[in-house]
């Protein structure tokens, strides 16, 4: 692998748009510090009148966008390079930023909550550039009932560590304590079942060498299963009290009320996903004929059904493919991702400490930022469609609001990513000249669905379970979050689905768990995903497209609005199964079009 320095320029991407040098970043940390102070100086004095509260929350604003861009200069350049000593201290400086400015600033939002509304639209009326902060004010009065004394926020500030620290335990754990065995390959090497082989293996198409792999991985989870359920409890607690102290009913409402996403729209979800479970169960049994196979165990869920299709392409091959792909989405966006391209927004190949995987990074008042470990896969082709989604998004959201309502939550942020995603795909389909070829792009459609609906919203279903347990003093143990989950995987997978007792310890080893109801949102952002690219393309890309326009705008509209109203206003209502039932016979289609081409 290449070291930093020997990839070419134009693959990697531009930092110095954000710091010419690192004098330039240090300058704007001790900015960011006098700022701070200003802020903590006006202490008991923001809501005593308008020109108070306005100068304050522009500070903010500002405060915001230099953090952003200081902490984004400091996460790409370690990123890309983790070895580098200085690029490790810097980020570490970031990190050690915002444990500071966090405690300081804990006043801030219990003392804007002593406004009225009544009397914010008295300020209004005086200083007109507070309307700008009028959808800030709305969600904050909402909250107002679980927003506590400057005091407890204090406390509840110094404690977020403790959260992060069950996380570290589980990190510990996984990565450092546990001890991975080594399984013979079948051909006279060893190889580790851990998670750096875990895809690899079990696309093989041995599946003596799945089973072996996919015991020992799991066996070791299982090895170190009380360590793993006392973390996991530990960070529920957490969860579970910090709910309680700020007045929510649940943990669950807690964590969607700060989207302000209803409680029933998980609930309609997970109940639409169980009522057809029977569609993920009659894939499964394609897979199990298909493969001819006497029995189906989770081992044998990500083989492909097609052999000798995959192809490599250069970058630049790819490049053109993306931009043809979603030529469909226009000229603006096409030429927004010309540029993206021509003009280092993207840091494309692997090399030897950088971070693995891939992201997008949006930066209020310069552009977005894309990571790439590109290799010439077809699955990087669908990679680099997805986090261009991402960018796309950042770009005309940040170029379209102002700051403070500028930032996408995550219940949107998976949605134009997925829509590049799916446009590609019937860009590949629609140009597939073989049998084989078709074959290939239906079922790694089908296993898109089945890993991001089903998985998912069966993760997010196991996830409700554990908080439950908790929130009803329902004692943790591994035996009991085993069981659960064995139950939920015949629910899902149905009484023909082989489980083996390794299977029962992979709750441990998911670390989405530890960022509360998180998971849901891959499930709703797919289904979301799905309906808006199917209507933008049976419009077929025309320049009159009520669809597209209806698209385009919901990108530019950030955070403006409550994210089910943002949808809806893009043509998907998440507040009803419509969007889940639509993602499913989408699936329930694919399924049938490839049992057609097999």
């Amino acid at each position: 692998m290449k070291k930093r320095t020997d990839v070419p320029l134009q693959y990697t991407w531009d930092t110095s748009s954000l710091y010419s040098s690192q004098q330039a970043w240090e300058d704007d940390l001790q900015e960011i510090c006098k700022q701070v102070g200003r802020i903590v100086d006006s202490k008991g004095k923001i809501t005593t009148s308008a020109p108070n509260l306005l100068e304050a929350l522009q500070l903010m604003d500002q405060i915001g966008i230099k953090l952003e861009w200081a902490a984004s200069y400091a996460r790409m350049n370690f990123d890309v390079d983790m070895g580098s000593a200085a690029s490790k201290q810097n980020y570490e400086r970031i990190d050690n930023l915002y444990s500071k400015i966090g405690p300081e600033l804990a006043f801030y939002e219990p003392e804007l909550l002593k406004l009225e509304p009544a009397v914010f639209e008295q300020f209004v009326s005086e200083q007109p550039a507070l309307k700008t902060y009028a959808f800030m004010f709305e969600k904050l009065f909402k909250e107002k009932e679980h927003v506590l004394s400057t005091n407890e926020e204090e406390i509840l500030s110094r404690m977020g560590s403790l959260s992060s620290t069950f996380k570290k335990i589980f990190d510990d754990i996984t990565v450092l304590d546990l001890e991975f065995p080594e399984i013979d390959d079948g051909q006279g090497k060893k190889i580790t079942a851990n998670e750096t082989n875990y895809r690899i293996i079990l696309n093989s198409y041995d599946r003596d060498l799945r089973e072996r792999y996919f015991k020992a991985f799991l066996g070791a989870y299982g090895s170190h299963i009380n360590s793993l359920t006392s973390s996991a409890t530990g960070n529920l607690k957490y969860r579970v009290f910090t709910a309680k102290t700020r007045k929510y009913a649940t943990s669950r409402q807690m964590s969607l009320d700060q989207n302000h996403i209803p409680v029933a729209v998980y609930d309609t979800l997970i109940r639409t996903v169980r009522e057809n479970a029977h569609l993920l169960q009659r894939y499964i049994a394609f897979r199990q004929q298909t493969l001819q196979y006497k029995d189906i165990h989770f081992y044998d869920l990500f083989v492909p059904l097609v052999k000798d299709v995959e192809k490599t392409f250069t970058f630049e091959e790819a490049r053109d493919i993306v931009l043809d792909a979603l030529s469909i989405l226009g000229p603006d966006y096409q030429k927004v991702l010309q540029t993206a391209f021509s003009q280092r927004w993207i840091d494309v190949y692997p090399n030897k400490g950088k971070t693995p995987g891939a992201y997008a990074s949006g930066i209020f008042n310069l552009h977005p930022y894309s990571l790439l470990n590109f290799t010439g896969t077809m699955d990087d082709i669908f990679t680099i469609a997805h986090e261009l989604g991402h960018v796309m998004h950042s770009y005309y959201s940040n170029r379209t609001q102002p700051y403070v309502d500028s930032d996408y939550v995550i219940f949107t942020a998976e949605v134009a990513s997925t829509v590049n995603e799916y446009l590609l795909y019937r860009y590949f389909l629609n140009r597939s000249t073989s049998k084989d070829d078709k074959a290939y792009l239906l079922s790694m459609h089908l296993d898109s669905i089945r890993s991001t609906l089903y998985r998912q919203t069966f993760f997010a279903d196991f996830e409700q379970q554990m908080h439950d347990m908790v929130e009803q003093d329902t004692p943790v143990t591994p035996d009991f979050l085993c069981d659960s989950y064995r139950k939920l995987y015949e629910l899902y997978h149905g009484p023909d689905f082989s489980i083996d007792d390794e299977l029962t310890y992979e709750w441990a080893r998911i670390p989405h768990f530890y960022n509360s109801f998180y998971v849901y949102q891959y499930a709703t952002g797919l289904s979301a995903a799905i309906t808006l690219a199917k209507g933008i393309l049976a419009e077929g890309g025309q320049k009159t497209s009520a669809a597209l326009s209806a698209y385009l705008n919901f990108l530019t509209r950030g955070g403006s609005d409550y994210p089910i109203n943002l949808l809806k206003g893009a043509g998907v209502d998440l507040s009803t199964s419509a969007p889940i039932i639509a993602a499913l016979q989408d699936f329930s289609d694919t399924l049938e079009l490839l049992m057609q081409t097999l």
